[in-house]
């Protein structure tokens, strides 16, 4: 009977998702859990597997297009089925029942009788719950009561170790991976890809080492035997164990040839209908067409490969199972850059001249197109849009001698990087004195709630730290910042930035910030005029620490020309809040603390 693909709920607050790409075409045969098509929404990226085998027979929601939770994206049929043959088959109930437990007991391997079809039931619940320990749903932040599965990195049967990677979560506020609690064999899997459970519920069930329960792949072996594959051939692969081998073909399909030579029992089995199913979809989706040999590739991981004209077959996945991750991508962009500049330094030989034509930047692939605006951008424009017309928004900048801070720096910098294991910036100082100065002046750190007539000022300075991303720009929390020191703050700005960019963060670790800095220089950039995210009232941009002549007054000298290191820092905030002088004067605290450069004893000098 025809099935239908639904949008899956893709978070607590994502009500809507868009069609980017259809990985299979109408009239294309696909398998159970094979990615059918990527959606995205503003939070994630993901594929939506197929719930069912059989042909691709119609496409309700085309790519670009918008559809509601819930709403019909498409409609399979079993093989040899048409679109509408749903009817049929439910008006003739009883011719179904009786063939209907030959083939099934046929794939299982048991006797032709009819009884085996009310057998799997009780065998689904007493299996798995007899021995085993309960995969729950963790706490995934404050506010989060809830989580999407939205891939299963092991299968049922498959052996996990304590701490392993078991499967992938995504909220509205993270994307993370669940560890296994315990070491063994996993059971049963009870919320499926792309379903969403409370915190709390149970997931997945792990057991000691055994088979899996026969109930999971005889409901995938069901929908393949209606489509006329003979019970004789059936018969054969009966005694192997099909439990394992069916959820893991799942994300592997595509790549039939290297599922043959795996198991060849099982490909005697579908040696009919899969061989040219299998070999049309590779045809396809030729940015990830070698990788699927590999195992599962994310959306982000095949967008970027093809942003940075990486092979993905040639690339060896890190990942659990030897999946190919974003890092890995990015590491391979990097060794076919640096291949192609190798040979850059030979061209000189003939002449110096050549060279200059070279090293000129080839101009961009998407120079003269269009192209749609991703779900994340239109967010971060509507965040940043509604936090301008929230407030009366000013900014105010002033010029910092950090001379004395560059020279600590490099006197240090060495035995920081041994003592702490980062290297030590610029940042952390003005992160420091930022801090130090919101101690002083409170209203810097103040939120302000005009319809409720308060003031709210917090009780301790919670450093939100601007991070550049692939997803675009997020801000990790420094929570409690004004407890550390000048070493603590380094070492969590480095580790946040890092869990961040890997998509490693927490929901509790992107919350909360009531001042945030914002590291403008890093890209050389003298200094801009940050937008302040509400509800926090006050942003502080960085510039580049540059040297250049300035006036400066020697006690014996008087005033002389020197060169110095000099930075700009850019004060955003509301108006409506924080008077002109009330920001004039959290600068001058931040400027004399940096020019004073007293900073010898946190740097262990």
């Amino acid at each position: 009977m025809p099935v239908s693909v639904t949008m899956p709920r893709l978070g607590e607050s994502v009500t809507e998702g868009t069609v980017t790409r259809w990985l299979k075409q109408e009239g294309d045969t696909v398998e159970v859990d094979e990615p059918l098509l990527e959606v995205s929404t503003d939070k994630v990226d993901t594929e939506i597997p197929s719930p069912a085998a059989g042909v691709l027979t119609r496409i309700v929601v085309g790519e670009d297009e918008t559809a509601e939770v819930g709403s019909e994206l498409a409609v399979i049929a079993g093989e040899g089925e048409q679109a509408g043959a749903a009817a049929p088959q439910q008006q003739a109930p009883a011719e179904q029942a009786a063939p209907a437990p030959q083939p099934t007991a046929a794939a299982e391997g048991t006797a032709p009788e009819p009884a085996p079809q009310a057998a799997p039931a009780p065998q689904a619940a007493p299996a798995p719950s007899g021995q085993g320990t309960a995969v729950t749903m963790p706490a995934l932040g404050e506010s989060v009561t809830e989580g999407t599965v939205t891939r299963w990195l092991k299968q049922v049967g498959e052996t996990v170790e304590a701490d392993e990677p078991l499967l992938e979560v995504s909220t509205d506020k993270v994307d993370t991976e669940i560890p296994s609690p315990v070491a063994g064999t996993l059971l049963e899997i009870r919320v499926a890809e792309d379903e969403t459970a409370a915190v709390g519920a149970e997931l997945a069930v792990i057991g000691a080492a055994g088979a899996a329960p026969a109930p999971q792949p005889e409901a995938k072996p069901a929908p393949q035997a209606e489509a006329k594959p003979a019970p004789q051939p059936e018969a054969k692969p009966a005694p192997a164990p099909a439990p394992a081998a069916a959820p893991g073909v799942s994300y592997n399909e595509p790549a039939a040839e290297a599922e043959v030579a795996k198991q060849p029992a099982q490909a005697e089995q579908r040696a009919v209908p899969p061989a040219p199913a299998a070999k049309a979809p590779t045809a396809a989706p030729a940015p990830g067409a070698g990788a699927e040999a590999a195992g599962y590739v994310t959306p982000l991981v095949r967008k970027l490969a093809a942003e940075h004209g990486v092979d993905l077959a040639s690339v060896n996945g890190t990942g659990v199972g030897g999946r190919v991750r974003k890092q890995d991508v990015l590491e391979a962009a990097e060794r076919a850059k640096a291949a192609q500049a190798a040979p850059a330094p030979a061209a000189p030989a003939p002449t110096a001249a050549p060279a200059k034509p070279a090293a000129k930047p080839q101009p961009s692939a998407k120079r003269g197109t269009t192209e749609k605006l991703t779900r994340i951008r239109t967010a971060i424009a509507k965040r940043m849009q509604e936090s301008l017309h929230e407030m009366a928004q000013l900014t105010t900048v002033i010029e910092v001698d950090v001379t004395r801070v560059a020279k600590l720096r490099a006197q240090a910098k060495d035995s920081f990087q041994q003592r702490h294991g980062v290297k030590l910036s610029f940042l952390p100082f003005f992160a420091l004195a930022a801090i130090e100065a919101l101690q002083t002046y409170p209203i810097v750190n103040a939120r302000m709630d005009l319809a409720g007539g308060t003031i709210t000022y917090p009780e301790a300075e919670h450093l939100g730290i601007a991070v550049d991303t692939e997803r675009g720009l997020l801000v990790p929390v420094i929570h409690n910042a004004g407890d550390l020191n000048l070493g603590g703050i380094a070492k969590r700005i480095a580790d946040l930035a890092e869990r961040t960019r890997t998509n490693k963060i927490s929901p509790d670790e992107i919350a909360g910030a009531t001042f945030t800095l914002t590291n403008t220089g890093s890209r050389g950039a003298l200094f801009d005029t940050p937008i302040v995210p509400s509800p926090q009232s006050a942003m502080l941009g960085t510039g580049a620490v540059v040297k250049r002549p300035v006036v400066v007054n020697d006690p014996e000298l008087g005033e002389v020309v020197a060169v110095r290191s000099m930075v700009y820092l850019a004060l955003s905030y509301d108006h409506r809040l924080i008077d002109g002088a009330d920001a004039a004067r959290f600068l001058v605290a931040v400027k004399e603390r940096l020019e004073g450069g007293n900073f010898e004893a946190e740097l262990g000098l």
